[in-house]
């Protein structure tokens, strides 16, 4: 069994995927502001093409598991798959919570960093490399949380996976919190240091690992194994719905003369609020919620 390497997978998974997203943070930018559009959106499609090349040279190597056919709708619409849907999908309405606000950072801290000193670590930067902060912290953070964060606090309680998303919810309200004060600099005439978003990339970055890590590595012990590809595009699902909550919430407070109704600190207190609400109601879904792993071709086991 290579139960015990789930997690170790997820964690290399997404450091290679914050590896390429950092690279790319820092370089498109750079290449818009000097050789143009061209230059920022050309050379990522070439290094994509580049990409696929080498991963079809390469799929003699891996495995391939053929489709399961009539068998996946049996155990999809099966009164046992609608149950997983079902079970998972309510975990998914409360991490939607924390994508509403973690993609911001690709939209609103941007404009956010526009008024703030960029001068920073003594360079100039632009206002969309912060992001790259992210990227990196992950990469930095992951054995940090493995090795030293989450053994720590299994000495003063057991850590299951609902309980770091939990903890999760709970730290990205924290992110929320570093950006609303710092708009309320802002709105005072001050010009912030960048390194204060900085610090909401750390609380952020912590988020993220607790609630998108290990929702990932749950999803896919919590699916039967016909289903665990759908119940993995469920759960992206979800941040394609954090988005459209962001969409809904900006479309309600614009003004018809274009200003927002949530201007300034408001937007982002806003946002803490629904962001502790939605952790605070999630605390008793999770204490409800009994997970049952499928793993490989075992029967469902309690957790």
């Amino acid at each position: 069994m290579n139960k015990h390497l789930l997690s170790k997978f997820y964690g290399w998974f997404y450091f290679a995927i914050n590896l390429g997203a950092a690279i790319s943070m820092f370089l498109c930018p750079w290449l818009l502001h000097r050789s143009g559009p061209f230059a920022a959106f050309g050379v990522p499609a070439a290094l994509m093409i580049v990409a696929t090349v080498a991963y079809w040279a390469g799929r003699k190597k891996l495995v391939h598991i053929p489709p399961a056919g009539s068998r996946f709708l049996r155990q999809t619409f099966s009164s046992e798959g609608l149950r997983v849907i079902g079970r998972l999908s309510l975990i998914y309405v409360f991490i939607l919570m924390f994508w509403a606000l973690y993609n911001q950072s690709q939209s609103a801290w941007v404009l956010q960093a526009r008024n703030m000193d960029l001068r920073w670590l003594g360079f100039t930067w632009l206002p969309e490399w912060p992001q790259a902060i992210n990227a990196v912290l992950v990469m930095a953070m992951i054995p940090l949380f493995s090795y030293a964060i989450y053994p720590a606090i299994e000495k003063v309680v057991p850590l299951t996976s609902l309980r770091k998303i939990a903890i999760g919810l709970f730290v990205t309200a924290l992110s929320f919190v570093v950006s609303a004060w710092i708009e309320m600099r802002i709105a005072g005439g001050f010009k912030p240091s960048l390194g204060w978003q900085g610090l909401a990339y750390v609380f952020l970055t912590a988020a993220e690992i607790m609630v998108s890590i290990t929702a990932l590595e749950f999803s896919y012990t919590q699916a039967p194994k016909e289903m665990k590809s759908l119940v993995q595009a469920i759960f992206l699902l979800s941040i394609s719905l954090g988005n459209a909550f962001t969409a809904v919430v900006n479309w309600f407070i614009r003004n018809e003369d274009g200003t927002s109704k949530l201007s300034g600190p408001g937007y982002y207190w806003f946002f803490v609020i629904a962001m502790l609400a939605a952790a605070v109601l999630f605390i008793p879904v999770a204490r409800w919620y009994r997970p049952r792993e499928y793993i490989q071709d075992e029967a469902p086991a309690r957790a």
